[in-house]
């Protein structure tokens, strides 16, 4: 494909968390299958943004002609990954109409008294949508493991709960794609610092990023885990280096098209006699 022309191999490829995924062995600094630099990756991500638009219309236009398919896209990160940048950069280039974007907080009380999947099968994007959740069901295993929050009995059983529930969304017509937006430590700080030091990025920072980032290494084993067990044919895990951000919008932008290009969309016929309908124009 055109759009794909500076990557090596399909980024889906180099960059699922396969049988034998480790974390660890991924460099968040690496820019897997391209090696052209900041201004080609740059240039690539305007040319991927209007195929990705296309894209998203043909979906759109298909769900007023009767078709119930949508997209999911999760993701996950530990703070200051980049999360926002994707949404802006990558899924804000298609028409808003056709997105439906949802972050989920800590659950309220009325949420609690329900199972944990509950209030996220809601936000389920409908036909021709491309829903994005921003931090998801995925926060009440990662959190919920690393803080203690549940018994470990539950967060098991919560694995298998989860790999149910996003069959089932596969099965009811929504193709699911999960990214880990991969970042260093290091890289972090760094992000961080520039919040402190920034007026206009103050509103990001909060206290309490420094607290999660004493529990590092506990939440890069339970982003293993995770993965390991929620990772299947039809809702993989993609894990993108997020070091270098514009690689990171890259790399979800080039996985996105991808998977709308695996649903053979098209643009619907017309249902109307155009030539009649031409004529009628012509004499209003």
């Amino acid at each position: 494909m055109a759009h794909r022309r500076e990557f090596d191999a399909d980024p889906r490829k180099l960059l699922l968390a396969g049988p034998d995924f480790r974390l660890d062995a991924i460099d968040p600094k690496s820019t897997p299958g391209f090696g052209s630099g900041k201004a080609a990756g740059k240039a690539a991500l305007a040319e991927g943004s209007r195929v990705l638009s296309e894209l998203q219309e043909k979906l759109f236009a298909e769900s007023r002609h009767g078709s119930g398919i949508s997209l999911l896209l999760i993701l996950q990160a530990m703070d200051t990954a980049g999360k926002g940048g994707i949404v802006r950069h990558v899924v804000g280039a298609v028409d808003p109409q056709g997105v439906q974007h949802f972050a989920f907080k800590a659950p309220s009380a009325a949420e609690q008294r329900h199972d944990f999947l509950w209030r996220i099968a809601k936000q389920l994007p409908g036909p021709g949508m491309i829903g994005v959740f921003d931090r998801s069901h995925y926060e009440d295993v990662l959190i919920h493991k690393v803080r203690r929050l549940s018994a470990m009995s539950e967060i098991e059983r919560r694995y298998g709960a989860i790999t149910a529930f996003e069959a089932d969304a596969v099965a009811a017509g929504t193709r699911v794609v999960k990214v880990m937006l991969h970042i260093s430590k290091g890289e972090q700080k760094l992000r961080l610092a520039e919040r402190l030091d920034r007026r206009n990025k103050f509103w990001k920072y909060a206290p309490q990023d420094i607290e999660e980032r004493a529990l590092w290494n506990e939440y890069q084993a339970a982003y293993e885990t995770a993965i390991e067990r929620t990772t299947t044919p039809d809702a993989p895990w993609y894990v993108v280096p997020a070091d270098r951000k514009w690689y990171a919008r890259l790399a979800v932008q080039q996985v996105l098209i991808g998977a709308l290009e695996d649903m053979q969309l098209g643009w619907p016929p017309a249902h109307f006699d155009r030539k009649a309908e031409k004529q009628r124009l012509a004499v209003s």
